[in-house]
């Protein structure tokens, strides 16, 4: 049997982790849970990560890699400051499609009763993105695509808030709600209010 490459199990257990999340039905996840499923003692799972709330950190981690990642490429590709903000509101929706289990962390259903400091560092990733959008929505103004008249900071919160309740549809769904459903007909209803 090869050796592993360093790291190469702590992938492995959050990549277990995010599959474990996307069950349709939820249940709350033990550590033994996750240990059952990769054959391995709880106690090699503590060996790479010094607790559960940890490994929630990796995937929030890996949460913000890509999206932020992403959002810096269409905002570096993208001319139009209206386009930008479309483009990242339907990758945020697109992103919860790809990882189903990933939305469940997003929406903070997976951290119910985990650390507190969790949930606050999902917080603060929200208004990240909020910061993101207005500053595109900044560049659409600028640009004359949208009124100069609109509150950036108001536009953007509804923006999150449109992504954030199509995160929960998927979620309560059991995933069958797609957050992509009709997205074309309702970013033309939300551009033509900004």
């Amino acid at each position: 049997m090869p050796a592993r490459k360093p790291g190469q199990r702590r992938v492995e257990i959050l990549q277990m982790l995010a599959r474990m999340l996307e069950s349709p039905r939820w249940v709350k996840i033990t550590t033994a849970a996750l240990a059952a499923k990769l054959d391995v003692s709880e106690a090699a799972l503590y060996r790479h990560f010094a607790s559960k709330a940890q490994m929630y950190e990796g995937l929030i981690e890996f949460i913000e890699e890509s999206l932020f990642g992403l959002a810096n490429r269409i905002a570096t590709e993208e001319t139009s400051g209206l386009r930008q903000v479309e483009r990242i509101a339907a990758t945020l929706l697109g992103f919860a499609q790809k990882n189903p289990g990933m939305t469940r962390v997003l929406i903070g259903e997976a951290l119910i009763n985990e650390d507190e400091r969790l949930q606050a560092r999902i917080n603060q990733l929200f208004d990240r993105i909020e910061v993101t959008l207005k500053q595109s929505l900044r560049f659409a103004a600028q640009q004359g695509e949208i009124s100069a008249e609109t509150d950036g900071a108001a536009a953007a919160a509804l923006l999150l808030g449109v992504v954030v309740g199509r995160w929960h549809q998927f979620a309560k769904s059991g995933f069958k709600r797609d957050p992509l459903a009709l997205w074309p007909e309702h970013w033309q209803l939300l551009a033509r209010s900004l």
